[in-house]
């Protein structure tokens, strides 16, 4: 069984009176472990499919399988619960509490499960550790540079120990040598941990760390390749 599988996906916002369709039957099958660069031009339909992916939004029409599981149309609470067990979200942007601490902020996928202050105390220090930032948990993110603060983000992401991390242009903000060090630490994740990783970038080098490479172009797949990498 595949670990994500696409049927015919469509999806289509309105705009006043203009449709506009992002998705155009996307039928995509992504098994557990796979590393993938989903990548296309502005418009292309990347960041929506990733979307899909990420049950942040529901396509109009098709099948969306995850771990078997007919996703694309469950309701809002049942998303919730999808995306905190089995996804974890990197975004540009890192998105962190800004008045809270490293160690706070990992923290915050296991507050909706109550787990007890200790576990997840814990687990917060373990993935952190995992991210190279042993010892750092008590700064907060102006205390920290930019890789330092996507490192807080990717131990967040870990912390569920969801199968799939989701990352949307995870070094967009990140000067080259930063921007490799997170790639290498995604690359060290894939291949230890067997996580599934899925990032969006139209930066061609940074998508030469993957070892598959989806080019949508207006809402359709136009290319899927394989690197060639173990």
């Amino acid at each position: 069984m595949a670990l994500i599988e696409t049927q015919n996906i469509n999806k289509i916002y309105s705009l006043g009176d203009v449709e506009v369709n992002a998705l155009k039957d996307v039928s995509l099958t992504i098994e557990k472990g796979e590393f993938i660069a989903i990548m296309g031009p502005s418009g292309s339909g990347k960041s929506t499919f990733m979307n899909v992916l990420g049950c942040l939004d529901k396509p109009t029409s098709g099948i969306y399988l995850l771990e078997g599981i007919d996703v694309a149309h469950m309701n809002r609470d049942e998303l919730a619960a999808i995306r905190n067990k089995k996804l974890g979200f990197v975004f540009q942007g890192f998105n962190l509490l800004s008045r809270t601490s490293a160690m706070e902020n990992v923290e915050l996928p296991m507050l909706y499960d109550g787990l007890p202050a200790g576990e997840r105390k814990e687990k917060a220090m373990a993935a952190l550790a995992v991210v190279g930032l042993a010892g750092r948990e008590d700064h907060h993110p102006n205390q920290l540079s930019g890789g330092q603060q996507q490192r807080v983000a990717i131990a967040r992401a870990l912390v569920n120990n969801a199968p799939i991390i989701l990352a949307d242009e995870p070094t967009g903000n990140l000067d080259t040598k930063t921007s490799i060090e997170i790639m290498e630490l995604f690359v060290r994740l894939n291949g230890e941990s067997h996580i599934t990783v899925i990032l969006v970038t139209h930066e061609k080098d940074i998508a030469e760390f993957s070892k598959r490479r989806i080019f949508f172009r207006d809402g359709v797949v136009v290319s899927d390749e394989l690197s060639g990498k173990a």
